[in-house]
């Protein structure tokens, strides 16, 4: 049987006129479509309405699923890593963090892999006990290039440097051309990650498990480019090889 692999959804804000407070929940297309063509079956896990008395389900989710793929979507809620909000951040949404947070936590407790894109490297830091710059231009002088691309999100648009000995060296090799669609980042590395690559002007775009493969998480968002780059897809098929060793 394929390895089945849970993504957490996202929501509108705006509801359906025709049925008030009927939000849509949803994932990205382009992460379903990269997940069933390295060979997994990807389903949605809708985060609850009131988190209470939910760590049964929480156990329940991760035992039905084979991997967890965090994908992008709002700013991380500050309060998580002990910080106020500055003026800069864009909208949070505190239900999706806590329950992702939980999601990772018990994920890593039973050994079962995790991708994180964009917000999924900034999520899985903060649920490590890593913090964030909420906005890169206004908290660090040393940004030099457009992190927030202007163009369109299949585009490559800067380079990053991918570490030595690290299993994104081992997929990507040393260097790589990427997406980049984030105005936020990592700024202190959770304890048991390590920096697996970093852009020109020093900014974390990826990190990965220490002693393990467990966890591999990029900045950038390489479902808009797998479909012409096969490098990028080996994120995914890695990824979806790795949750077929946890059935």
């Amino acid at each position: 049987m394929k390895p089945i692999i849970g993504i957490p959804s996202d929501q509108l804000i705006e509801a359906n006129p025709r049925m008030p407070g009927d939000y849509l929940v949803y994932a990205p297309h382009d992460i379903k479509e990269a997940v069933y063509a390295a060979g997994g079956i990807p389903i949605i896990l809708p985060f609850p309405e009131k988190f209470t008395n939910v760590e049964d389900s929480i156990q329940g989710i991760i035992a039905t699923i084979d991997g967890l793929i965090l994908p992008g979507g709002p700013d991380v809620d500050p309060l998580f890593y002990g910080e106020e909000p500055i003026p800069e951040i864009g909208m949070t949404l505190g239900i999706k963090d806590k329950f992702e947070i939980a999601l990772i936590k018990e994920t890593l407790k039973v050994g079962k892999p995790i991708l994180g894109i964009c917000r999924g490297i900034q999520i899985l830091n903060v649920a490590l006990g890593g913090t964030l710059y909420q906005d890169l231009e206004a908290q660090n002088p040393n940004v030099k290039i457009q992190h927030a691309q202007a163009t369109l999100g299949h585009f490559k648009t800067h380079h990053v440097k991918i570490e030595e000995k690290t299993h994104l060296n081992d997929l990507l090799g040393e260097n790589s051309v990427v997406n980049s669609r984030h105005h936020q980042a990592v700024k202190q590395v959770a304890e048991g990650l390590t920096v697996a690559a970093i852009s020109p002007d020093g900014i974390v775009e990826a990190v990965e498990s220490e002693n393990n493969h467990q966890i591999l998480a990029v900045q950038w968002h390489p479902e808009n480019l797998w479909q012409n780059d096969e490098v990028q897809f080996k994120l995914f098929t890695d990824f979806v090889a790795r949750a077929a060793k946890e059935k």
